[in-house]
């Protein structure tokens, strides 16, 4: 019997991968001698850099960079095993997992290490990249990253802005003579499901600024300065991101590429499917693992299970999906290839404690859902 296992990570518990070993321990504890294969994969958020490198078999590249408040941060870019694909985790160096809750503020956040990693992999002669763009810490339309690359904005005295959203106001100028010119040689495949436009109520500040730690305040503010920032760039580039959809993207980020770099957006689990062969993993399986901290609604908009259970659905293969918590508007997800959804949480437990147990509850989990499966057929 073949068994695929091709789970996200658990936030704040397990990576993709330590998860896919204690589901691989659970499915042995039922079936002894089954032939498991370990696909960790991610849907263009954290982890994301891990699972390709993983899957791969490629190597990382460590570099200390400008963190999203602008202190010193050890982040990573991953070198695929073809040697040549470049693959940036925007979280590691400007995301909200760097930030103490306490002093997020997407005002002052910027994507400037972020560009720093695209520098250290241009200066290393990368000229394919892949960039995952979520869990950023950022509201600044990507300008960090334009900065660090060499482009500089200017007031209107003629003097350099400073970093972070607030600053975007502030811009009178783009002055692209020093940008990177390398860049317009290079491959860029943006992972992300976000299709928001940059500005409005549908846009970067008002849906994802409040998670950054925006008052209702800032996020007005913030709002006005990506309009702001997104009608310079319609004059430099005649590129209108305001209401373009993905430009609103990690904070505005998506925008940035879409006006500055030659660059295709892909969702993010798709790429991940693509680049970690799961489709051929799949072959001749007979039922297939996922899963992720929590599954809901949400679930069906590009999350890891229901791009595994599509890639799944496709062969007609059984899809069980493991999760900490199971909320609202699931059923969605049967239509789309997931089988069945189970909480691995067995007893009345604090959310600290599913957290320090996660991999044994995963373990357990996994192993009465593959008994069940064993004695239904």
């Amino acid at each position: 019997m073949k068994i695929v296992i091709a789970p996200d990570s658990f936030k704040r518990s397990l990576t993709a991968l330590e998860a896919a070993q204690a589901i691989e321990k659970g499915v042995k504890n039922a079936i002894l001698h089954a032939e498991t294969v370990l696909v960790p994969v991610a849907d263009g958020g954290e982890g994301t850099m891990d699972s390709l490198v993983s899957a791969t078999n490629g190597h990382k590249v460590e570099h200390k960079v400008k963190g999203p408040l602008l202190h010193p941060v050890q982040a990573a870019y991953g070198i695929l095993g073809d040697q040549e694909t470049c693959v940036i985790e925007m979280a590691s160096a400007s995301g909200l997992c760097l930030i103490d809750s306490a002093r997020l503020n997407p005002m002052t956040a910027t994507t400037f290490g972020t560009g720093q990693l695209i520098k250290k992999a241009l200066d290393d002669g990368c000229s394919k990249f892949i960039l995952a763009i979520g869990g950023s810490a950022t509201n600044d339309g990507g300008v960090g990253m334009l900065q660090a690359l060499g482009m500089k904005f200017l007031d209107a005295n003629g003097e350099p802005v400073g970093y972070g959203g607030s600053e975007l106001i502030r811009i009178a100028h783009i002055d692209d003579q020093e940008f990177d010119s390398r860049i317009a040689n290079c491959e860029f495949l943006i992972a992300t499901d976000v299709q928001n436009p940059l500005v409005g109520e549908n846009g970067a500040s008002f849906v994802f600024g409040p998670q950054k730690g925006a008052t209702p305040e800032m996020v007005e503010i913030l709002d006005n300065n990506l309009r702001h920032w997104a009608d310079l760039v319609g004059i430099k580039t005649g590129i209108r991101l305001h209401d373009m959809p993905g430009a609103g993207a990690a904070g505005g980020i998506g925008g940035a590429f879409q006006a500055f770099f030659p660059s295709v957006t892909k969702r993010g689990i798709d790429l991940v499917i693509e680049y970690s062969g799961l489709s051929d993993h799949l072959a001749d399986a007979d039922c297939v693992f996922t899963g992720e901290g929590q599954i809901d609604f949400q679930t069906a908009s590009g999350k890891t299970p229901m791009g595994v259970a599509e890639a799944a659905k496709i062969k007609g293969i059984p899809v069980f999906a493991l999760t900490g918590s199971i909320g609202k508007g699931i059923d969605v997800l049967y239509e789309h290839g997931i089988t069945s959804v189970h909480s691995i949480i067995n007893s009345p437990i604090t959310l600290q404690e599913a957290i320090a147990n996660a991999a044994i509850l995963l373990e357990q989990g996994a192993e009465q859902v593959m008994r069940t499966y064993l004695a239904s057929n």
